[in-house]
């Protein structure tokens, strides 16, 4: 069944009807790219660990010329969200999901505070 998701920009509204893929969906890979992993709790977390690690300026890709500037409001956003997915699927994950969850906020967290400019 078909889900909405709206998203508002002032006073305009896009709509998208989003369909959720069914295990025998397929997309062909491209020959440009490797394969992408399959979808899972794991890959979700290990993606959301790398957006904040990146954000909070701990990672990056690329020549050190080119390092932006972390964004703490952004990296902040992405541990925030990873806060909530362990609120709601508290009770609900196998004791290895739990413990990449718990662990990766924990060491986040205290990267973000490591990661602020010192006041003087």
């Amino acid at each position: 069944r078909p889900r909405t998701y709206q998203e508002f920009q002032g006073n305009k509204c896009a709509v998208a009807i989003l369909i959720p893929m069914s295990e025998n969906d397929t997309v062909e890979p491209s020959p440009e790219r490797p394969p992408l992993p399959p979808a899972s709790f794991e890959f979700l977390i290990f993606s959301m660990i790398t957006q904040a690690q990146m954000q909070l300026g701990l990672l990056h890709f690329g020549p050190e010329s080119e390092k932006p500037e972390p964004d703490f409001e952004t990296a902040r956003h992405t541990i925030d969200l990873l806060g909530i997915i362990q609120e709601k699927t508290k009770g609900n994950l196998t004791l290895e999901e739990d413990r990449l969850l718990n662990n990766s906020l924990t060491e986040l967290r205290f990267r973000f505070v490591q990661a602020q400019p010192r006041k003087s």
